[in-house]
């Protein structure tokens, strides 16, 4: 069996909207590397877009979801429920942030998830305003896709989007946004599209995703708790690609010493198996009424035994504390490429294991270079590295390891990285 066969069948089958990045075939995978159909060896930078934290095939999160499935796969947790959701909800909502009561509800998607903190948001406020961040990418959905600031590829085609949505700019050191500059923009939006009497919500990233690994500040998400607080706005954490250990702590925002009022979780939560949640203060959490939410597929019994073995994997594991050893370690690397060729590599960030590198022409900010970042995935690719690109100008590679990745292993990876790059530039 050859990818470029299959990749023959694909562009028959699948839509293309559906694009692959890569014309690559996974056969088998196992912690941090792939094969592919031919047989090639992959190190994965990728996990699946930070939803296999706790790698591939992790042997304790492989037997829960097995043992499950020769139980029974599916009931409907609306109609006939088992007591794992249970325990993942409790799980879940023990390790939110803050110390008001917790609820949580399952769904199958990070968008059904966002999706559902408006509605929950609204329910409980009787609001219809929305806030969300340049930049921002909160879903696929057409709700989703009006909250995400970010038009290309996401938005392209699509609308219109739903109404009372602003988007605000989101604070950013390196592009040069400061803090300041953002709140005037959101009290420009109360003054001259909504009042904050009619926003639901405003709903922030703590580390931007799709938007290039930004991170706000703790002085950032403190201020905007408060300005919440003042107007009885809910405060929407999103941390679908940032929870679960990725950044060095079980969720990004409790750096900030915050709570949220609702949360939104996926991608990482039962380690590569489809599950999302939405976590959020009891009350808040309880404002729609029986029957308002839900889904068919939301709290999958397989998800939900994954997504307790992958709680006990982060415990045992220490994989908080891997996070930030991993990011030490990619940083290295890179810090010491940008001495190297400092005109092309702007910057070099990361919280925990949410790592990136920005490339610019001739050392300037506003000249993005997404043509490199674009080329070094697929020669990567190439040679056996899973890199993915992101950023709202497309000039950021991002590295999402698994959090069980091997020291040595990211090093073999970064080697295959520099040479990628060296070639390239």
């Amino acid at each position: 069996m050859k990818n470029a066969d299959i990749q023959k069948r694909k562009e028959s089958a699948i839509a293309r909207g559906q694009a692959n990045m890569a014309p690559v075939y996974v056969d088998r995978a196992l912690n941090a590397e792939i094969w592919d159909v031919e047989g090639k060896r992959y190190i994965d930078f990728g996990a699946g877009i930070a939803v296999v934290n706790t790698g591939h095939n992790h042997p304790k999160v492989k037997a829960a979801t097995i043992a499950q499935i020769e139980r029974f796969t599916h009931t409907c947790v609306m109609v006939s429920p088992y007591e794992s959701a249970v325990a993942l909800a409790e799980k879940l909502n023990a390790a939110a942030p803050g110390n008001t009561p917790k609820k949580s509800i399952f769904v199958t998607t990070g968008a059904e998830a966002v999706e559902n903190c408006v509605k929950i948001a609204r329910a409980h406020t009787g609001r219809p305003g929305i806030i969300a961040f340049n930049g921002g990418y909160h879903g696929r959905t057409n709700m989703t896709m009006g909250l995400t600031g970010k038009v290309n590829p996401y938005k392209i085609g699509f609308g219109p989007f739903p109404s009372d949505i602003f988007h605000v700019p989101y604070p950013n050191d390196y592009l040069g946004i400061t803090e300041e500059q953002a709140l005037a923009d959101l009290q420009l939006r109360f003054t001259c599209d909504i009042e904050p009497s009619r926003v639901a919500a405003i709903i922030i990233e703590p580390v931007q995703g799709e938007g290039g690994f930004y991170k706000a500040s703790t002085s950032f998400l403190q201020t905007l708790r408060k300005l919440c607080d003042d107007h009885g706005i809910l405060l929407i954490l999103d941390e679908i690609q940032s929870g679960f250990a990725r950044t060095g702590t079980m969720f990004c925002h409790e750096q900030a010493g915050i709570e949220a009022d609702l949360m939104t979780t996926a991608k990482g939560i039962a380690g590569g198996v489809p599950l999302a949640a939405v976590v959020g203060k009891a009350n808040i959490m309880d404002a729609p009424i029986p029957g308002g939410l839900g889904g068919t597929y939301g709290g999958s019994p397989v998800g939900c035994a994954a997504g307790l073995a992958v709680f006990e994997v982060i415990e045992e594991e220490k994989l908080c504390e891997r996070a930030t050893q991993i990011g030490t370690r990619f940083v290295e690397h890179l810090t010491a490429l940008q001495a190297e060729f400092p005109n092309i590599i702007g910057d070099v960030r990361n919280s925990g294991a949410m790592i990136a590198v920005e490339f610019v022409h001739d050392g300037d900010v506003n000249k993005p270079y997404p043509e490199l970042a674009k080329k070094l995935s697929g020669k990567a690719s190439e040679n056996g590295l899973v890199l993915l690109s992101c950023g709202i100008r497309g000039n950021v590679i991002r590295f999402l390891p698994a959090l069980t990745i091997e020291m040595e292993l990211i090093d073999e990876g970064m080697e295959i990285f520099k040479t990628c790059f060296k070639a390239l530039v």
